[in-house]
């Protein structure tokens, strides 16, 4: 995590004093519960609430840390600092340090969801605008790199639309699984404090109890999170890798927006290169390098270990804020991506009329020609476009074999562009739904 690729909104959740602010609130919370079933004076819980506008000193914890050597207990003792050693006995009664960090990191993660779901929406609604903007503008589609039949720029916006709103989705999922606290104490028996407690903590922090937790939070939950943002990186990526692709001088169909003023090289004027989209191809495996990790931290030793503590410091926001970042590029990305329709038409014609090879071998086999014989009669044909810049009408319509099959009208008739695009509004329906 670098202000480089970094928000101020997400970057914000992470901040120590953002972490020590969650602190007081759960431990605050739990001694209401406590207080409420009669295990501590209610005045005692009352005092902690005094500390509510307190700006902890995030330096005169670490310094209590550099002491204690536990970052909880140095939290604990600053507290009591302000509210007093007397009114502060009763704070963390019954509790352990994962019950304020599992359920403190968690209220982050959910936060962090949060802001990357309206993060999906942004990106979400400029691939829609731009989908229905450009939803007959006809494109060359491309397999393994090579031309294969002709699409459409829309349909090109619309599929990253559905991996996206997918994305959108199993993140919600993902939100739901992690937003889950634990005040179970020591090996999460209860034996020190009631469940109740928890209970309250929870629904005070928008959290769910966890069914089960065993001293901490079960990892697998925490797997599943990080996994899911590790998918939608790589769709970021999908999307960039096009962009960067249609940006490339010999192709030319798309490119970022190039501001007034800006430089592509210090050493070439000329250039203008997609730079944001190679950053965000880079962006995206650092956010994926957090995956492997997470998955390693759901395995710890019985009730449980620390192994998984200082992983997850670095790749809670690490990832979160740099998806965020990521996800707002993209967004900026798609809303000013610049289109070239006279050169997508161009590109699609480079090879004469060789895109139409299917239906012409479709045409033949209707026709009553073996699909072996139709098969070869069309490479034939195709294999003079690519070696010897032949046009492929023409060549079809100077082989005899060819013409004993097919009329010229229907050979010419297999060179209408329309046919590929009959069914752009069928699949706009089912990716947007139908049209009001």
């Amino acid at each position: 995590m670098i202000p480089r690729y970094a928000r101020p909104e997400m970057t914000a959740i992470w901040e120590p004093a953002t972490r020590f602010r969650i602190w007081f609130e759960i431990e605050a919370h739990a001694c209401d519960a406590m207080a409420e079933l009669g295990v501590i004076p209610r005045e005692n819980a009352e005092a902690v609430w005094k500390a509510k506008d307190v700006e902890f000193d995030v330096v005169r914890i670490d310094e209590i840390e550099a002491v204690t050597k536990h970052d909880v207990i140095a939290f604990l003792t600053h507290l009591a600092e302000h509210v007093g050693s007397e009114q502060a006995r009763f704070v963390h009664q019954g509790m352990t340090s994962s019950d304020v960090l599992d359920t403190c990191l968690n209220v982050q993660l959910t936060r962090a969801a949060d802001i990357l779901l309206a993060d999906l929406d942004r990106v979400l609604a400029a691939l829609k605008r731009r989908a229905y903007e450009h939803k007959d503008t006809v494109r060359i589609g491309r397999s393994h790199g090579i031309h294969a039949e002709p699409t459409t720029m829309g349909l090109t916006f619309a599929r990253f639309y559905a991996e996206m709103d997918r994305n959108r989705a199993r993140l919600r999922a993902a939100r739901a699984e992690i937003a889950t606290g634990a005040i179970s104490g020591a090996v999460g028996t209860f034996a020190n404090i009631d469940p109740r407690v928890e209970d309250h903590v929870c629904k005070m922090l928008g959290l769910s109890p966890e069914p089960i937790s065993t001293q901490v939070i079960p990892r697998d939950r925490h797997a599943m999170f990080f996994a899911t943002l590790g998918v939608i990186a790589s769709s970021i990526e999908n999307i960039a890798i096009e962009v960067r692709h249609m940006q490339r001088t010999e192709v030319l169909e798309a490119e970022e927006f190039f501001s007034a003023g800006q430089k592509g090289s210090s050493a070439m004027p000329h250039k203008r290169n997609p730079v944001l989209t190679e950053n965000l191809t880079g962006l995206a495996r650092l956010v994926r390098m957090a995956v492997i990790p997470a998955m390693e931290n759901v395995a710890l030793w019985h009730e449980r270990d620390i192994s998984h503590s200082s992983v997850e410091r670095g790749i809670a926001p690490d990832a979160t804020v740099t998806l965020d970042f990521a996800l707002n590029r993209l967004a900026g990305v798609i809303d000013k991506l610049v289109i070239y329709p006279e050169n997508m038409l161009k590109n699609m014609n480079k090879f004469r009329g060789l895109v139409m090879s299917q239906r012409v071998l479709l045409a033949l086999t209707q026709a009553g020609v073996s699909r072996e014989d139709a098969y070869r009669l069309v490479q034939r044909n195709a294999m003079k476009v690519w070696e010897e810049g032949k046009d492929f009408r023409e060549e079809l319509l100077a082989d005899p074999e060819v013409t004993a099959a097919l009329s010229p009208a229907e050979i010419d008739e297999k060179f209408d562009l329309g046919y590929h695009t009959k069914h752009v509004e069928t699949i706009f329906a089912r990716v947007f739904g139908a049209p009001a």
